[in-house]
């Protein structure tokens, strides 16, 4: 690849992704990687150390701003859908973010060797429609298994002492090879909003969720862990989180899927989002206040699991 530029610290790659937009590269040492696009900060791939690609994102994604990246791990922020007077899902997920070369300390366990570290500030135009002042840092790292790792931070840096409130997810779309062999454990007995039922709230019913038709579902007050089984291809996705107290499921199913013109017919079949987010209870911050709010996504063989999923020992264990 020409146009490659190694970073001042060698954790990263700069290069040129599709339509010339700048891509960021992260490689573990034993082939775990990773790509990132600076329009959105937007994570477009995380392959193991078998070069599988763990992460969905559309045949027909759209890398042409203003238009969101369709698939990968979108950022919903300030606001999550339409849970307020934004557009759906806030401007983070396409405005170009920069790299930030010396960030402010990360209270983190170092091990990683390949991460990047971007952030988002406001322009004049996000002023217009969201009047705050924000420094948004994301740092994107991969563990020394392969593990994918997103760290949020959001600071206020709103002058006037007003506080700001939003609504958060990483709206991340997982591969799989077929949504109606495919099951979520961890979120059984929750409570859950329904968005195909004007954001009613239910109670979850049965032992995991399986998928035969369209779900949108925000599930809240969920555990730190769940875990997404993939018969098929008998692997599990482990989804842990920090400071994201609910969890987004969506697949919009046959209808839906033809109606997205960045989204192919049949993909709703290979693909299923389970999203970290903080959505019911609005996030506030004062002047000077920080949040933080982590995603790590690993993907183990289902041998891990036995099969039958043990919620004690993988959601609760290590």
């Amino acid at each position: 690849m020409n146009n490659e530029k190694l970073s001042s610290s060698s954790s990263f790659t700069l290069t040129k992704g599709i339509n010339g937009l700048d891509k960021v590269l992260l490689r573990e040492s034993r082939g775990a990687s990773a790509e990132i696009y600076l329009y959105g900060g937007h994570v477009t791939s995380w392959k193991n150390d078998h070069a599988e690609e763990l992460l969905f994102l559309s045949s027909k994604a759209i890398f042409k701003p203003p238009k969101a990246i369709r698939g990968g791990i979108p950022i919903c922020f300030p606001q999550f859908a339409n849970h307020g007077n934004l557009e759906s899902h806030g401007f983070a997920r396409n405005r170009v973010w920069a790299i930030e070369d010396d960030p402010p300390p990360f209270p983190t366990n170092n091990l990683s060797k390949a991460f990047v570290d971007l952030i988002l500030k406001p322009s004049e135009e996000d002023m217009k429609i969201w009047n705050h002042s924000f420094e948004y840092r994301l740092r994107v790292a991969l563990g020394p298994g392969g593990d994918l790792m997103l760290t949020s931070r959001i600071r206020n840096t709103n002058s006037d002492g007003k506080p700001f409130s939003f609504t958060f997810a990483y709206h991340t779309y997982l591969s799989v090879s077929d949504i109606s062999e495919v099951r979520v454990e961890g979120l059984e007995t929750l409570d859950y909003l329904d968005n195909l039922q004007n954001k009613e709230r239910f109670t979850e019913q049965g032992d995991a969720l399986t998928f035969e038709s369209e779900v949108d579902k925000i599930y809240l007050s969920t555990p730190t862990k769940i875990a997404i089984i993939d018969h098929e291809k008998k692997r599990t996705f482990v989804l842990r989180k920090d400071g994201l107290p609910d969890a987004v499921v969506w697949n919009p199913w046959d209808k839906k899927a033809k109606a997205m013109a960045d989204f192919g017919d049949d993909e709703y079949k290979h693909m299923l989002c389970v999203e970290a987010a903080n959505i019911e209870k609005a996030i506030t911050l004062k002047p000077g206040e920080e949040w933080k709010g982590r995603l790590e996504l690993s993907a183990v063989p289902s041998s891990y699991c036995s099969g039958q999923l043990d919620p004690q020992r993988v959601l609760q264990g290590s």
